[in-house]
């Protein structure tokens, strides 16, 4: 599954004239592709991995466990994309995960934010009840904000080639929170802003920091937290859900779609050179020639490629963005599910969602600086998911799944070890987290894969480790982004550090074919 070794040999791809070479099999690459094809263009993609997916695919860390290096749960996945490429009708399926999010306390204590409002204000209502009605209107912000920005069809900001602070002011009208959400506000910021009870505003710090390389009390997380919950999977407003067969499945379905479109697909052929508007040259010197380019690779790996050929105002756009990942991933087959000593039990509505560990203001901004060292914080945040909770086909029968996304780690260590010395530590710190939650870990973990920065570059091919090919913080969101058009002639970008940006939403893509056809208009 998503291999695709076999098909032409090079020698053939080099002879065959090409509309478009789309360098990166990851789901925007293969996006892009699909569109192009569609609309009659003669497209190849090279992977220089011999699994499609990037970032978004599956693979086997242990027999018979189907688990991805870094994507685990679909909420940003663009409805048009859903739509276009017929992605339900080749066999897509996502379950909203209802139960939203869990988080325990060391006290006993616990919360449960469901996706339902009346469950969750029913959980608020017991937990904190003076809070009740902030968070309502912080709920209510959101709300107001992802229906002015990205309201259903084609105005959707995320679908629109540069949206500018002009049309987003234009957008949101006189609504000052807005502003500071969008622009000025840190994720603690926000919660003390509308939250008064300390362990409600823990439980949610987490969420304005998600694969960024800050903390939650920096100017512009609260964005970060509003970026995540913009989507609307299945016009389900910021909903999250999981994706039958697991994450990668988004990928190998726009590859079938990509397919049936006349695209062909290559794997395990790294390019080497680019010179746009001639030729990709391979790492075995065979040169195959297209007018277009098309690179879903990180912007790093493009300045690479195109060597001497860049142009160097485009360089510096590029450099200027932190590309420094932070978070570690892992992969752990479990023979059974956390039992949470808040709210015991090994297959509990909390299950079915996602689960925060939380950490106070003063434990986020030591682990932060910590971690900035160069070193390893004593008090590491973990977000959990179990796809078998929801679908046990990912597992042999009767195991579990459980994918860890844990944050602060270096990307290199002070003292000079490696990520594979460390490796050992950095489970060992992370289960040590969550053993103080859970009566039945470690003992009901049976292995562990762990994924840190540096592996996550060398096995995804993302630079520095970051997952969003670049920070997702307002300097450089919306027309900060890259554009999918460059200043290089028939070279284009069309991965998530072009706009709107990180995660698996395929707009991306979507986008940069759109902006590709037109120039192939004129």
């Amino acid at each position: 599954m998503g291999r695709f070794q076999d098909g032409p040999k090079v020698s053939e791809l080099a002879s065959t004239h090409w509309d478009a070479i789309v360098i990166g099999a990851g789901h925007n690459g293969l996006t892009a592709a699909a569109y192009l094809a569609k609309a009659g263009q003669r497209v190849l993609v090279l992977e220089a991995r011999d699994r499609i997916g990037g970032a978004c695919t599956i693979a086997e860390p242990f027999p018979g466990y189907k688990l991805g290096p870094c994507a685990y749960l679909a909420g940003l996945l663009h409805a048009s994309v859903i739509d276009e490429l017929q992605l339900e009708k080749r066999g897509f399926h996502w379950t909203p995960a209802i139960a939203g999010m869990f988080v325990p306390f060391l006290d006993g204590k616990s919360i449960q934010f469901w996706d339902d409002d009346q469950r969750c204000d029913d959980e608020i209502r017991r937990f904190a009840p003076e809070d009740l009605s902030g968070f309502q209107a912080m709920s209510k912000l959101k709300s107001r904000v992802r229906d002015k920005l990205r309201p259903t069809g084609p105005d959707d900001l995320w679908l629109d080639p540069f949206p500018t602070r002009e049309k987003i002011e234009t957008r949101l009208g006189d609504d000052p929170l807005a502003f500071k959400m969008l622009f000025e506000w840190s994720m603690s910021d926000m919660l003390d802003h509308f939250l008064t009870n300390d362990q409600l505003r823990y439980a949610l710090l987490g969420q304005g920091v998600i694969g960024t390389n800050a903390s939650p009390l920096d100017k512009g997380t609260a964005a970060v937290h509003f970026h995540h919950a913009s989507g609307r999977m299945q016009g389900i407003p910021g909903q999250w859900g999981y994706v039958r067969g697991g994450m990668g499945m988004v990928s190998f379905l726009i590859a079938d779609a990509a397919i049936e479109s006349g695209v062909c697909i290559k794997t395990g052929v790294p390019v080497a050179e680019v010179v746009p508007g001639e030729y990709v040259q391979l790492e075995c010197g065979t040169k195959i020639h297209s007018k277009t380019i098309v690179c879903n690779a990180d912007p790093h790996v493009a300045l690479k490629l195109l060597g001497g050929n860049v142009d160097s105002a485009w360089a510096k756009q590029v450099r200027r963005v932190p590309i420094l990942g932070c978070t570690v991933k892992l992969n752990v087959a479990l023979r059974e599910l956390p039992n949470f000593k808040a709210r015991p039990g090994v297959h509990e509505n909390h299950h079915m969602g996602q689960i925060n560990t939380p950490l106070n203001h003063e434990q986020w901004q030591k682990s932060f600086e910590t971690m900035r060292k160069g070193e390893l914080p004593e008090d590491i945040w973990t977000e959990l998911y179990f796809q078998t909770a929801h679908d046990p086909s990912v597992a042999p029968e009767g195991r579990h799944t459980m994918s860890v996304f844990a944050q602060y780690v270096p990307y290199e260590f002070a003292d000079g070890k490696s990520w594979d010395q460390m490796r050992e530590t950095v489970k060992d710190r992370v289960m040590t987290t969550l053993s103080k939650y859970c009566s039945n870990i470690p003992e009901a973990v049976e292995q562990v894969q762990v994924l840190g920065p540096p592996d996550i570059e060398r096995e995804v091919g993302l630079t520095g480790g970051h997952i969003f090919q670049g920070e997702c913080m307002p300097e450089y969101l919306w027309e900060k982004r890259l554009s999918a058009a460059t200043p290089m002639s028939g070279f284009y970008m069309c991965g998530a550090a072009t706009h709107p940006g990180g995660s698996v939403i395929g707009v991306n893509g979507r986008n940069a074919a759109s902006v590709i056809l037109n120039a192939m208009k004129s």
